[in-house]
């Protein structure tokens, strides 16, 4: 009886081994993945490393910027001297919920001329008349599917100040999408100086 008895227990003991000595994985290999692609992208991400980088020193996908590369907050213009709102285009410390500092510290730092008033109607042209309209009266084509777009001349509009357009082209407001990233600051101030042109009617 008591042979019988070890002998399960000893066939027990040795399922139970096998059994833990078979799960003993390595704790990095997260075994069979269906369609990997999904989990690890194919393309260098900056902020997610699955594995060494074969091509960067180290390893790593992240790298310093190139020596020389200019900070977006100390970019200097030719407009201006020093690092302040008056006079970078590159105004980007003003968070997009934060309209009404644009309108107080920005000042356009583009001197208003014939010549800057002209590529800003450029500008203009090429970026806003589809919805603004040519005189910026918000009957554009795509403003008149679009609806809700704004008269430049009428009361409501007429006195926004250079910070909130700028803070708008940049941002987007209402039903107005972000262009912060396909026009670049200086252009910006001179669609600023257009559209300053256009809230008085002419």
């Amino acid at each position: 009886m008591k042979l019988k008895s070890l002998y399960k227990y000893s066939i027990a003991f040795a399922i139970i081994l096998i059994a833990a000595v078979s799960c003993k994985r390595d704790p990095s290999n997260p075994g069979k993945e269906y369609a990997p692609n999904m989990y690890l992208p194919v393309g260098y991400e900056p902020y997610r490393q699955e594995k060494a980088n074969p091509i960067n020193p180290m390893g790593l996908t992240m790298r310093l910027p190139v020596e020389g590369t200019v900070a977006r907050r100390n970019y200097k213009t030719t407009f201006g001297e020093g690092d302040s709102a008056k006079v970078d285009l590159m105004v980007y410390n003003i968070p997009a919920d934060s309209i009404s500092i644009s309108e107080r510290v920005l000042k356009n730092p583009v001197p208003l001329n014939e010549k800057t008033l002209a590529e800003g109607k450029v500008l203009f042209e090429r970026y806003c008349r589809h919805c603004h309209g040519a005189t910026g009266a918000g009957d554009g084509k795509v403003g008149a599917v679009y609806k809700g777009v704004p008269n430049y001349a009428s009361d409501a509009y007429k006195n926004l100040n250079e910070g909130h357009l700028f803070h708008v082209i940049t941002y987007g407001k209402a039903r107005m999408w972000p262009h912060g990233s396909q026009i670049n600051p200086e252009e910006r101030w001179k669609i600023v100086h257009y559209v300053q042109k256009l809230q008085k009617g002419a």
